[in-house]
């Protein structure tokens, strides 16, 4: 088995040596560095992930809670695109990152927590959950390093999309558009449901927009079914309106599908606007006016806010860091 004196003996350096270089200290130079680590690859080194635990009191593993109430998992555009820029902040800053479960079958269960403390993690982020769970409740007031994603919870650090903001640019933009009726299909209850909700009603007001009663629905995430559902019941009305704004691109497919099988034509007949951004809205025709949230920043702050917390937990200040967006303007919005 190669040993670190094994590669400080053909490098001629001490032990101290190849450890700062393998370990990417700056007090080192780079020449050596880089001989050390070509020297430690040739010979198929690789550090002991339990003795470096020991001396370092770190694992550089992150736990990710992740819990998609509509079990759609990872195929949850939104929140895959900010865990894959999370994951890649992580990892060059040489961290590996592992979902958090609550035990398989046949194993002992045990609590987010428990399974936190069980597998050492350094710190964890959280993403899409229930925050009433006890048991997530239960981990974000314990010790462990944490950044929750669109949720701000008990004094946590956070990242949030600027929710306010982005409701508002987009309903000015629709308004600009000459819209004057307008409805909003939201998501269901939870903070970034109601920071929507209320920059809707707020900006209608302030652009002098009257909104109906009968023009807000609700309908969970990504369910296209449901949005399709109120979809009718907006076509249906006496006086329908000239624009449907949707909680996520997803659930938008689901009302532009409905609004072609009533024969009617987007955005001739009919303006829609969603809400992500996702990549698929801008390859289908007409192509989808949304707000376009910026997931690359998001998962990529709260990686470096968590690694700071553990890292530098003196001198990292806890606060809640909010990311905008922009409209993407697409043609599913008509210019009256």
């Amino acid at each position: 088995m190669v040993s670190m004196k094994n590669i400080s003996d053909i490098c001629g350096v001490s032990i101290a040596t190849v450890s700062k270089a393998l370990n990417n200290q700056n007090d080192i130079g780079e020449e050596t560095k880089e001989r050390i680590r070509q020297v430690a690859k040739e010979l198929g080194y690789f550090p002991n992930s339990s003795a470096r635990a020991l001396k370092t009191k770190r694992t550089y593993n992150l736990g990710v809670l992740f819990v998609d109430e509509a079990q759609s998992g990872l195929t949850h555009d939104y929140f895959a695109n900010v865990l894959n820029s999370f994951k890649r902040v992580a990892e060059d800053k040489g961290y590996d990152i592992t979902f958090i479960s609550t035990g398989k079958d046949g194993e002992m269960r045990m609590s987010y927590l428990e399974r936190c403390r069980y597998r050492g993690f350094d710190g964890v982020v959280i993403a899409c959950v229930d925050f009433n769970n006890p048991e997530v409740e239960e981990l974000v007031k314990s010790d462990i390093p944490l950044v929750t994603i669109d949720h701000s919870f008990y004094g946590r650090a956070a990242v949030i999309s600027d929710n306010v903001t982005g409701m508002r640019e987009l309903l000015t933009y629709v308004v600009g558009q000459g819209h004057k009726r307008i409805a909003y299909i939201h998501g269901a209850d939870s903070a970034v449901t109601k920071n929507r909700l209320s920059s809707f009603f707020k900006t209608a007001e302030e652009l002098g927009i009257t909104v109906p009663d009968e023009y807000i629905k609700e309908a969970a995430y990504r369910s296209t079914r449901a949005a399709g559902e109120a979809t009718k019941e907006l076509l249906a009305l006496k006086t329908p309106p000239t624009c449907i704004l949707y909680p996520d691109d997803f659930s938008c497919f689901g009302g532009m599908n409905i609004i072609k099988e009533k024969g009617l034509r987007i955005p001739e007949d009919i303006s829609v606007a969603g809400y992500d951004g996702l990549r698929i809205g801008r390859h289908i025709e007409p192509k989808l006016t949304t707000l376009r949230q910026d997931t690359e920043a998001i998962g990529a702050e709260a990686a470096k806010k968590l690694i700071d917390l553990i890292e530098k937990p003196k001198t990292t200040i806890i606060e809640q860091i909010v990311i905008g967006g922009e409209v993407y303007e697409g043609r599913t919005v008509l210019k009256l």
